[in-house]
């Protein structure tokens, strides 16, 4: 079945790019919303609906300090996403393994066909 299109679902979430901006930024660490805002050159309603958003998938957590609110990351939250992520591993690992084995197939083949090249 698939997943409703609503931010309250991580994927969906970090679907918007913006977003994904803002969980960069606070890698680094806690940021009140003014200076989120202003490294994304956004507006303070904007970048407080994406925090809202992201808060609602619990990608990020609020902290006040005195009258400041800081925004900090919360990656557990991302579980599901690397989880989802990491189960394509297989997949690219045996890609890449393939490849490797043809090139050094084709290696092989010039080495034959211009042995004096070596």
């Amino acid at each position: 079945m698939p997943r409703a299109a609503t931010t309250s679902d991580t994927f969906n979430a970090i679907a918007e790019p913006q977003r994904r901006d803002i969980l960069e930024l606070l890698k680094h660490g806690e940021r009140p919303v003014l200076e989120l805002a202003k490294e994304l050159g956004i507006g303070q309603p904007s970048a407080s609906k994406h925090l809202r958003v992201l808060r609602e998938v619990q990608l990020v957590r609020v902290r006040e300090v005195g009258k400041q609110r800081l925004y900090g990351l919360d990656a557990r939250g991302l579980r599901p996403i690397h989880e989802w992520v990491g189960g394509f591993a297989e997949f690219w690992n045996e890609s890449f393994d393939r490849l490797n084995t043809y090139v050094q197939e084709l290696k092989t083949e010039t080495q034959k066909e211009h042995p004096d090249d070596q």
